[in-house]
């Protein structure tokens, strides 16, 4: 009803030092992720390789599986990133 819209509790917005923080916490996780992405893809490129005896082609395929894994990761946060603030 027109009272509710108008009676709505305030938003309690978060302190520039808490916006701050939480940007070098999503950071700093979405770089963990990227990383540990390209690193487990040559891990398991590097065993397969080992375990085959096709080096190095599995390592190189494995880097850029891991990559591209990274890469996608990256893309769908910015994705709810920006629809999240499209949202507000």
């Amino acid at each position: 009803t027109l009272c509710e819209g108008l009676h709505k509790p305030p938003v309690k917005r978060q302190t520039t030092t808490s916006q701050i923080a939480a940007a070098v916490n999503d950071g700093w996780m979405n770089g963990g992720n990227f990383a540990g992405s390209i690193l487990a893809g040559t891990l398991v490129g590097y065993l397969a390789d080992r375990w085959l005896g096709t080096w190095p082609w599995l390592l190189i395929v494995g880097i850029l599986v891991g990559a591209y894994s990274g890469f996608m990761r990256m893309w769908v946060y910015s994705k709810r990133i920006e629809d999240e603030l499209r949202d507000r």
